[in-house]
C-alpha cells in the first residue's frame, strides 16, 4: 500500500458478513472500530504488519490469501473510517 496523502494511513482487511454495507461498522469513543476478525493489515512504513501506520510518501506490505468472499478494508486510525476511509473488496473464483 502506497500512502500518497498528507497523514499516516493504514490498511485492514476486515470481513464483510452477508447484509452487511461497507460503512456501516461502530465506530467506539476511541475513534476506530473494531478489528475482531481482522485478516491483516499494512501499517508499518516500509514494512510489513501492524506499526504505527504508513508515512506520508511511504509504503507498507502485508500478504494475505482471501477465500471468495466480501471484504471490507479500512483505514483504523482514530476518526479516520467515521471520515470514509473504507472500500468493499469482492473476492470470487
Amino acid at each position: 500500500m502506497s500512502n500518497r496523502g498528507a497523514l499516516t494511513h493504514e490498511v485492514v482487511v476486515l470481513p464483510l458478513p452477508a447484509g452487511q454495507v461497507v460503512g456501516e461498522r461502530a465506530v467506539g469513543s476511541n475513534g476506530k472500530v473494531a478489528e475482531t476478525g481482522s485478516l491483516g493489515e499494512a501499517s508499518r512504513t516500509c514494512g510489513t504488519g501492524s506499526g504505527d501506520g504508513i508515512a506520508p510518501g511511504a509504503t507498507g506490505w502485508f500478504t494475505v490469501t482471501l477465500e471468495p468472499g466480501r471484504y471490507e478494508l479500512v483505514c483504523n486510525l482514530p476518526g479516520h473510517y467515521a471520515a470514509g476511509m473504507y472500500t468493499e473488496l469482492d473476492v470470487r473464483r
